[in-house]
């Protein structure tokens, strides 16, 4: 091999390895230092964060959470009228209800604060870092389609690669 070859080689592994490591972190969000990561699907939070994004969220005290934090916590669905969706948003406010420590929330894009307090057992954790547009390759991967492309596609190609240097091998030895 030439050294010009082994630089093309290192740095298609290194591409691989970048266009690989979101989706690695999304997986497995304790390696970047998150407890959670989630796909936001709402622009309520534009400019910071978009649709399509992946958000990191860390656990952190609620005592630690103020002002300007971003957090994401379980919200009830009114729209359904049951169940709880998870919702990220910034803290606009905080206050005493009842006793005990409550946030008031605002998406950065909404006119005004979200209609319920959250209290401090609804939160998740606080947003860490998000990746922008990750959140749209991830969906797409749990559709049919996704599925086909990212698994089954990969392993045809996979087992044509190892059936092809089978043949190779048997060529060789034939022609020995």
């Amino acid at each position: 091999m030439t050294p010009h070859t082994d630089t093309a080689k290192t740095a298609a592994l290194v591409l691989f390895a970048l266009a690989v490591l979101p989706f690695v972190l999304y997986a497995v969000p304790q390696l970047a230092g998150a407890s959670h990561s989630y796909v936001v699907l709402s622009d309520s939070m534009s400019p910071a964060i978009d649709a399509g994004d992946v958000v990191f969220v860390a656990d952190r005290p609620v005592a630690e959470i103020g002002e300007g934090d971003v957090i994401t916590f379980e919200s009830v669905d009114l729209a359904a009228g049951s169940g709880s969706s998870l919702v990220t948003h910034r803290v606009a406010a905080v206050v005493e209800d009842g006793g005990e420590r409550a946030f008031r929330t605002k998406g950065d894009a909404n006119e005004e604060a979200d209609p319920e307090l959250v209290p401090a057992d609804d939160v998740v954790g606080a947003v860490s870092f998000h990746l922008p547009y990750v959140g749209y390759v991830v969906a797409f991967a749990g559709t049919r389609l996704g599925s086909l492309l990212f698994l089954v596609v990969p392993a045809v190609l996979l087992g044509g690669s190892e059936l092809y240097d089978l043949y190779r091998a048997a060529e060789t030895e034939e022609s020995a």
